[in-house]
C-alpha cells in the first residue's frame, strides 16, 4: 500500500518547528514526503486560531485538503496544531471529512492517530497543556536548510487580555538545554549556518526549570557550535530583556544584533487594558539604553490598532511614539475580537474599517521611516547571506543582519561571482526602497562568524 504524506504547515515559526518534527517522526515511520497533493495518502494540516485570519484560513485549507478525499489518494486528513486543540469538539461536528485530531501537546503522537485513523477509527489526540515542552526527534526542514527555528520553550504565562495563546498552548515552559544544545548540534551538521530562537517569549527562557533567566548562557553554548555563523533572537517582550542578554549580545561575535520585541501598543491606559507589563515611559527607556548599549541594533516590533476602547487621541499617542522611536521593523495588525478572551467581552469594541484605516496610517508612517533609514545605509559595507538568484540575472537575493526570514526584507546583490544558498559575501550597499536594498558584491567570501555584523 502507497504511503505517502503531504504536509500543510499554517501560521507561526513556532508552529514549523513542530511540523518538521512530524515530518522527521513519519520519516522514521517509513512514510514518504511528498509536495504533490494529488499523490498524497495522507494529508496533515498543522492549523493556526491566533486571530480570525488565521482561523479561517485553517478551515479553508481543511476544506481543500478535504476535496483530495475525493480526487485524489487522499484517505486520511488529519488536523493537528491550535485550531484542532481549541476548536476539537466544533472541527468532529462541522468537519466530517476531518479522520484524525491532533492537539498542541500530542505533536509526539502523530504515527500512531494516523495509524488509527487507517483502521477506521475517529482518532484523537489531546494530551494536558502542562505536560513537558521539548520533544525528541530528529526533523525534516522546510526552509532551505542553511537556517532553522530553534524553538526553546512552549506556552505563555502573560495571558494578555487579547490573546489565546495560554489557551491553546499552556502556561510558559522551558525546553531544557541539553535538549535545546543536541538538537542544535544536529541542525549545524546538517548544513544550518543560522539558528533562529523563537517561543511564545524567548526572555523568560529558564525561570521555570533554572530559577533564573538564562536565555543568555543558552546563547553562549550556542555560540561555541563551530558551524554556526548567524544567531538570530525573536519575541523578546520589552519588560523581561535583561542586562545579561545584552552584554551577549554585545559581546559574541555570532549574534546578530537584532531584536524583535512587539510592544503592541504606546498609550499607557490601552497598554494596561491589554494586561501589558510595560508603560510608555519603560518602554522609551528599554529602546534608549538597547540602542546605547548595541549602536547598530536593528528593532522590530509588532502593533495592534482599534483595540477596544482604543480612542483618536490614543491612537494618535501611539502614532507619535512610532514617528518618534523610528523602528527599523514595523508589523501592525487591525484588532481581532477572540472568543474567551477578557478583550473580547469589553466595552467599546470598535468598527473593523476604523481599525483597518489606523493600521493602514501607521503602516504609510512606517514606510516614510523604512525609507529615510534604508537610503541612511547607501555606501554602508556588511555580510550578508545568500537566499538565492534571480533568474537570468547576475543578482542574488540575500539578507542581512537586520533581516528575519519571512518577515523583513532582502538586499539583492549584483555580483559576477558563482554562490550558493547559505553563502555570506560581503557587500556594499548601493541603493534603498522602503523595504529592500540594493548592492554590489566586494568579493569577499566568509565560512564563520564576521568580526562585525
Amino acid at each position: 500500500m502507497s504511503r505517502k504524506i503531504l504536509f500543510v504547515s499554517l501560521g507561526c515559526d513556532k508552529n514549523r518547528v513542530d511540523s518538521e518534527k512530524m515530518l522527521g517522526l513519519l520519516a522514521d515511520d517509513g512514510w514518504e514526503i511528498t509536495d504533490d497533493e494529488t499523490l498524497a495518502d495522507v494529508i496533515v494540516v498543522n492549523t493556526c486560531c491566533f486571530i480570525n485570519d488565521a482561523k479561517e484560513e485553517s478551515i479553508n485549507t481543511l476544506l481543500e485538503m478535504a476535496r483530495l478525499k475525493t480526487e485524489g489518494n487522499c484517505r486520511v486528513l488529519v488536523a493537528a496544531g491550535c485550531l484542532a486543540e481549541r476548536y476539537a469538539a466544533e472541527i468532529r461536528e462541522e468537519l466530517p471529512e476531518v479522520d484524525a485530531i491532533l492537539g498542541t501537546a500530542a505533536v509526539g503522537e502523530i504515527a500512531e492517530v494516523i495509524r488509527r485513523a487507517e483502521r477506521g477509527e475517529k482518532a484523537e489526540c489531546r494530551k494536558p497543556l502542562s505536560g513537558p515542552a521539548s520533544l525528541k526527534a530528529r526533523r525534516i526542514l522546510t526552509g532551505g536548510g542553511h537556517y532553522a527555528y530553534l524553538k526553546i520553550a512552549e506556552g505563555c504565562s502573560k495571558h494578555c487580555t487579547y490573546c489565546v495563546i495560554p489557551k491553546v498552548r499552556g502556561e510558559f515552559r522551558s525546553v531544557p538545554m541539553e535538549e535545546l544544545l543536541d538538537e542544535a548540534r544536529a541542525l549545524a551538521a546538517g548544513g544550518v549556518k543560522e539558528l533562529i530562537l523563537v517561543a511564545q517569549e524567548t526572555t523568560r527562557y529558564g525561570v521555570d526549570i533554572y530559577g533564573e533567566k538564562s536565555l543568555h548562557k543558552l546563547i553562549r553554548e550556542l555560540c561555541r557550535i563551530e558551524s554556526l555563523v548567524w544567531i538570530r533572537v525573536l519575541y523578546c517582550y520589552p519588560e523581561e530583556i535583561y542586562d545579561g542578554l545584552i552584554e551577549v549580545m554585545r559581546d559574541e561575535p555570532k549574534v546578530c544584533h537584532y531584536l524583535d520585541l512587539p510592544i503592541q501598543h504606546a498609550d499607557n491606559a490601552i497598554l494596561k487594558r491589554m494586561n501589558r507589563r510595560t508603560t510608555q515611559e519603560d518602554l522609551r527607556a528599554i529602546i534608549a539604553n538597547l540602542r546605547e548599549q548595541v549602536p547598530d541594533i536593528v528593532l522590530r516590533t509588532t502593533l495592534i490598532t482599534g483595540f477596544p476602547g482604543e480612542t483618536q487621541e490614543q491612537f494618535e499617542e501611539l502614532y507619535r511614539f512610532v514617528n518618534e522611536m523610528e523602528f527599523d521593523r514595523l508589523g501592525v495588525f487591525a484588532y481581532s475580537q477572540e472568543e474567551g478572551t477578557p478583550a473580547a467581552r469589553m466595552d467599546g469594541q470598535i468598527d473593523d474599517a476604523v481599525k483597518e484605516a489606523r493600521r493602514q496610517e501607521l503602516m504609510e508612517l512606517q514606510q516614510e521611516i523604512s525609507l529615510d533609514l534604508a537610503q541612511e545605509r547607501i555606501g554602508r559595507e556588511l555580510y550578508v547571506m545568500i537566499e538565492g538568484k534571480v533568474a537570468d540575472e547576475d543578482v542574488y537575493v540575500a539578507r542581512g543582519y537586520g533581516d528575519a526570514p519571512d518577515v523583513d526584507g532582502y538586499i539583492f546583490v549584483r555580483t559576477g561571482l558563482t554562490l550558493m544558498t547559505g553563502d555570506f559575501i560581503r557587500v556594499r550597499i548601493t541603493g534603498a526602497s522602503e523595504y529592500d536594498l540594493e548592492g554590489v558584491a566586494v568579493d569577499e567570501m566568509l565560512d564563520e562568524a564576521p568580526d562585525e555584523t
